[in-house]
């Protein structure tokens, strides 16, 4: 086949290019020199080309060239030569290839490259990591104006090697006003932080948040060229929110280059204003909650003792309003129902706040959303505060509960209104969900009172984003507590309008935004299949130490699958469905004369090893597991079902079948 000269040419520049890219001159120099000097005796001083290829060829050179130049075959060829896909689940193994951004004209960037990291002193004796070997590491998570971002994940270390650049879109101007580009004045008014979250996360997959920042961008405007550096300092959180974690070298560019840089001094005395603003309005909020709650401790005395809970601490120390932990989130197309929003936000993994030193007291630690999703676990507070916040986006009137649980432990839960006046309580961390009928205490003895099947003992206060009630009712039990929300004599509210001036939707204030969720990177099959072949191994080798052999049945294994989708749909809906086909199939599967026994099990994680070793703590399932008898036959099935923030519900469940023998 010959080619245009043209065509010969730029093929030609094509290949030249990749050679160099390869540096193969110079490996074809050095390998030049070293078959001269190890092959070539001293009478023969002549090299002849087919010598030269053959070491080329020997060293790997030639393949490597060939496997690095691509070229573009005949489509129906290609079709004919490759062989058809498998019609199972396939997952393209290919490392990603990074795409180029396309920069609108029409939209102001701002360019957040986070260029290394230094002074993170915990990790100063942390050995350099060997190649392939698993090492703790850090992640940086972004949020800015609604749009998420991560950081590749780099090996703990004294000065993290943080190489990511962040391109964050600040502002696109209206329909039918899209030629005006928005000037630096503009921009200057737009106050919201770009908040950074670091994460570090174990050798075994455990995550830890270690710092929370929210990075002021905008002296970037008055920056020369556009550009300026940045060295944050990052403190820890909760007790250590004082002491500092580390430094990290951030540049700001922005896109594309403002005609006009702002003076450095209209930048401060604009930050200047809006602090003064939102101190001012935290300051009066403070007085009206003080002046609030004195008169709610005149009603009567023992209100001191009830858990009405104001302010409280985020994951840097700082004290907030309750009421600006919880605002309406809408999951897009993520979440189809508030029932599924609970069961997401209960296979979030529950963790209290961590506290240096015993006494058993609890430290209070109320996570912003952005740490909280990206540890992808926090405390009862934060996960009440989400699923109030996503009940509210589903329409409902939600409200957070601040109260006690048995042995009076102190505990929040989620409290929804029905229009016809019905109460339903909504356990976050398990995704059930009670109906609340009131005892009343004045009753003859011989009436007949509903009998409660929720956890709760008392109740302090209830709130959302834009109301706050104090439970003044002669007791504050829950079982007699009646939720007449109107009747002042029961519920004390507070001022909307001092909730509005400190909580979103108000002006300018403290709170940051809330992040959108984020669709799951898992894919449930691939991870299901693997935890599944881990398990097999770890059941084989458990019961090659008990000197018993092991035979698997596929089919067996297979026909569990229905069980486990019904499961996570009973939890989902609180309906359940199938169990009628599950039992015939298992009925069929089984010979007569033979038991079969099943044990399902349910994790929020994806550790094989912690999963199994939990398992064998049953004596159910560590009966299966090491079943003896006759014709045994072993079988196990697990279904990953993935969420949002890819939270994952894991379902496990071991069977066996066997010969009764009398």
């Amino acid at each position: 086949m010959s080619l245009p000269p043209e065509k010969a040419s730029e093929l030609k520049q094509i290949i030249h290019q990749q050679l160099l890219k390869m540096d193969v001159h110079g490996r074809i120099r050095e390998v030049l020199a070293e078959t001269i000097r190890e092959e070539l005796a001293p009478e023969h001083q002549q090299l002849s080309t087919e010598d030269l290829i053959k070491a080329l060829r020997q060293r790997g050179i030639i393949d490597d060239v060939m496997k690095e130049l691509k070229f573009v075959t005949d489509v129906n060829e290609k079709e004919r030569t490759l062989a058809p896909k498998p019609s199972t689940h396939f997952v393209d193994r290919e490392p990603p290839v990074l795409k180029k951004t396309n920069i609108d004209p029409t939209r102001r960037y701002l360019y957040l490259q986070v260029l290394g990291g230094k002074a993170f002193l915990e990790h100063l004796q942390e050995p350099e990591p060997l190649p392939g070997q698993i090492c703790s590491t850090f992640t940086l998570c972004l949020h800015f104006r609604n749009q998420r971002f991560r950081s590749k994940p780099v090996p703990c270390a004294c000065e993290p090697d943080f190489q990511d650049g962040f391109l964050l879109e600040i502002h696109k101007d209206s329909l039918g006003d899209g030629s005006k580009m928005v000037d630096a004045t503009t921009m200057l008014s737009i106050c919201d932080p770009v908040h950074m979250v670091l994460i570090k996360t174990d050798t075994f997959g455990e995550t830890t948040l270690v710092a929370s920042y929210f990075l002021e961008w905008r002296s970037v405007l008055a920056a020369e060229n556009g550009i300026t550096n940045v060295a944050v300092e990052l403190l820890g959180v909760g007790t250590e929110s004082k002491v500092s974690v580390g430094v990290l070298n951030i540049r700001l560019e922005m896109y594309p280059q403002l005609n006009k840089t702002l003076s450095s001094e209209i930048t401060s005395t604009q930050f200047t204003l809006e602090r003064q603003k939102t101190a001012e309005k935290e300051r009066l909020f403070l007085v009206y909650a003080k002046q609030w709650w004195r008169e709610y401790l005149q009603i009567r005395p023992t209100h001191n003792a009830r858990l009405v809970k104001i302010f409280a601490q985020d994951e840097n120390g700082v004290n907030r309003p309750v009421c600006s932990y919880v605002r309406p989130l809408r999951a897009g197309r993520l979440l189809d129902t508030p029932r599924q929003a609970a069961r997401f936000v209960s296979v979030l993994g529950h963790e209290r706040a961590p506290v240096i030193g015993g006494g058993g007291g609890k430290q209070e630690q109320w996570c912003t959303l952005l740490a909280f999703l990206c540890r992808n676990k926090g405390d009862c507070e934060d996960h009440a505060n989400l699923l109030c916040s996503l009940l509210l986006g589903f329409g409902l009137e939600a409200f957070v509960c601040v109260g006690t649980k048995a042995k009076g432990v102190p505990h929040t839960w989620v409290m929804t209104c029905g229009s016809d006046g019905t109460i339903t309580f909504w356990e976050s961390l398990t995704g059930h969900r009670y109906l609340h009928r009131p005892i009343n205490p004045d009753d003859p003895p011989l009436v007949e009172q509903p009998k409660p099947l929720y956890p709760y003992r008392t109740i302090g206060c209830i709130f959302n984003h834009q109301k706050f009630f104090g439970n003044c009712q002669p007791s504050d039990a829950v079982e007699v507590c009646v939720f007449d929300l109107h009747d002042e004599s029961r519920w004390k509210p507070m001022s909307g309008e001092a909730i509005k001036s400190v909580c979103p939707p108000g002006a300018t204030s403290s709170v940051p935004p809330f992040p959108p969720l984020c669709a799951p990177t898992i894919d449930a099959a691939v991870t299901s299949n693997e935890i599944e072949v881990q398990l097999r191994i770890l059941v084989s080798e458990h019961r090659k130490d008990l000197g018993l052999s092991t035979v698997w049945d596929d089919q067996l294994s297979y026909l569990l699958s229905p069980a486990l989708a019904a499961y996570e749909l009973e939890r989902t809906t609180g309906v359940s469905a199938g169990n009628e086909e599950f039992q015939d199939a298992v009925r069929r599967a089984v010979p007569d004369g033979h038991t079969f026994k099943g044990f399902p099990i349910h994790f929020v994680h994806r550790n094989a090893r912690r999963a199994f070793a939990t398992c064998l703590r049953s004596p159910f399932c560590e009966e299966i597991i090491c079943c003896r008898g006759d014709q045994v036959r072993l079988a196990v099935r697990v279904r990953v079902f993935t969420y949002p923030e890819s939270a994952c519900a894991v379902w496990i469940m071991f069977a066996c079948k066997y010969r009764s023998v009398l």
